[in-house]
């Protein structure tokens, strides 16, 4: 029997992003911009970073005046020793402001990626393997990232939300907005700055695909709502029925998945596959690396690890709220395997109230029943008693709940194409030009994403049995295809995993 033994208490999810307190940490969760900073990005810093900025400058391969930088000579490591001072007083001067502490974040995260993998991108540039990269990073870069980072709820390594991507653009004209055209880069490593490139392309499309996360978070919480309302009787008599109130809700997210699938399919033409390995060097991790074989020394940072070497993730798309926020939401179990515990560690790697706003999504609809109601799998008696002890008839019109079905299976069959999508990214991008046994996250590379696609797809199958099928043709197409990706999967993690000498054991 279903029933709330404590009300579900709301999570503090923003209509207002309030863009102009700097109190508040720059990324929060909205439904307007959803997992997006709260404010466009910080781009100028105060003058007392006068030096960072000028390195971070004349950092890129290629700078934004169209010359060769630092990294280009190899110059960054001596201009790092001779150049930049130990600004830690200085952050902390401005420790208040909690955007400015993430743009300071981004920019120090960038430099170290840079410093410490500088020797890697030569070696690649003559066409040699990545050999081993720096593994000490001094005080001038190490004390006040790790400053930034306690400030903002980060590891004081770069991280795909608060520095790489979703904090590093800027508006060519603010009232043109989140414009494809009106885009670019505050930071990048090798050709960035031209909107042009590949780097550019590949994390503006990021950007683009998060920009429709808000009707995704506002669909989510919506779904939770209906379901808790159906345990409970409405104050408002001009209240939808609990259950249209889901299909509505339920569609909204499946439509906000669409358009960010939709975008998500633009990279193969704005990020070329043959110029991804280029600037990929840089945004390697410490974890699971070979050029990290003893972690990084971070001087003048105590007691950061047991040891004093650090050993972080990389900069990883996996580390988006976006897919694992309906993970949650639809309750898609995840195999117990060594590739799921990637998956888990992942988790640390996201703002902070991301982080609790997608545990608040599992939680609550968990407690609610969220996936048995919406289904019509649970084995509830036709009347059951809701917590205010009135009795309610479940008479809920079947047509609606077959809606509710297909539209379960429409919005789980968004997250398989998603995670499709990337498969075949990290086929054309990774597999076919690099030996290298790792992605950037330190996850392995032929393994870790089908573990997660063919988990996903293994669920579409199950919920389409338990409910008999009868959702209609669309439904029936996509079962079919469902049926030929898996047999492909099997097929090309077999072939990939033959050729590279690795076992595909659990996935």
């Amino acid at each position: 029997m279903r029933s709330l033994e404590q009300p579900i208490r709301p999570f503090p999810v923003l209509d207002d992003t309030r863009p102009d307190d700097m109190s508040l940490p720059a990324f929060m969760v909205s439904t307007t911009r959803g997992f997006l900073p709260r404010m466009d990005p910080i781009v100028a810093l105060p003058p007392e970073f006068e030096a960072l900025e000028s390195i971070l400058q004349r950092m890129p391969v290629k700078t934004l005046v169209g010359e060769p930088g630092l990294l280009a000579v190899g110059k960054l490591g001596e201009t790092v020793t001779t150049e930049l001072p130990d600004l830690t007083d200085a952050v902390d001067k401005y420790r208040a402001n909690l955007p400015l502490m993430n743009a300071l974040y981004r920019d120090y995260s960038f430099l170290a990626s840079a410093y410490l993998l500088e020797p890697c991108h030569e070696r690649f540039v003559r066409g040699e393997g990545y050999g081993l990269a720096r593994d000490v990073l001094p005080a001038n870069i190490a004390r006040p990232i790790a400053k930034c980072a306690d400030l903002c709820g980060f590891k004081p390594f770069m991280e795909y939300a608060g520095s790489y991507a979703l904090f590093n653009y800027r508006l060519v004209d603010p009232s043109a907005g989140l414009a494809s055209s009106n885009l670019r880069l505050i930071r990048a490593f090798e050709h960035g700055l031209d909107p042009t490139s590949s780097e550019a392309g590949f994390v503006l499309v990021h950007i683009e695909m998060v920009k429709h996360s808000g009707p995704l978070v506002a669909g989510a919480v919506a779904c939770i709502e209906a379901c808790a309302s159906s345990l409970t009787p409405s104050a408002l008599p001009e209240s939808p029925p609990p259950r249209q109130a889901l299909n509505a809700a339920l569609s909204t997210v499946l439509s906000s998945l669409q358009k960010i699938n939709a975008t998500m399919e633009t990279m193969w033409s704005r990020s070329r596959p043959t110029e991804y390995t280029s600037f990929r060097t840089f945004i390697f991790g410490i974890t699971s690396q070979s050029m990290f074989p003893n972690g990084v020394l971070y001087e003048g940072v105590p007691n950061l690890s047991p040891n004093n070497r650090a050993s972080f993730r990389g900069e990883s798309g996996a580390n988006d709220s976006m897919i694992p926020l309906v993970d949650n939401l639809l309750s898609i179990p995840m195999p117990t395997t060594p590739l799921t515990e990637i998956l888990q560690d992942f988790r640390s790697y996201r703002p902070g109230e991301h982080r609790r706003f997608l545990e608040w999504v599992k939680s609550a609809g968990v407690s609610a029943g969220l996936k048995d109601w919406a289904l019509a799998l649970a084995h509830d008696p036709p009347s059951f008693t809701p917590v205010d002890g009135t009795e309610k008839n479940d008479e809920e019109d079947e047509q609606a709940k077959t809606e509710t079905r297909a539209l379960w299976i429409k919005v789980l069959d968004q997250v398989r194409d998603f995670r499709w999508r990337h498969w075949c990214f990290a086929r054309e991008y990774i597999l076919k030009r690099t030996s290298h046994p790792t992605a950037t996250g330190g996850s392995p590379i032929v393994t870790w994403l089908p573990n997660q696609l063919a988990a996903v797809m293994d669920e579409m199958v199950r919920v389409y049995e338990a409910v008999g099928g009868g959702l209609g043709q669309e439904v029936e197409g996509i079962m079919d295809l469902v049926g030929r990706q898996r047999d492909m999967l099997r097929k090309e993690v077999r072939k990939f995993c033959e050729e590279r000498g690795v076992t595909g054991d659990g996935v």
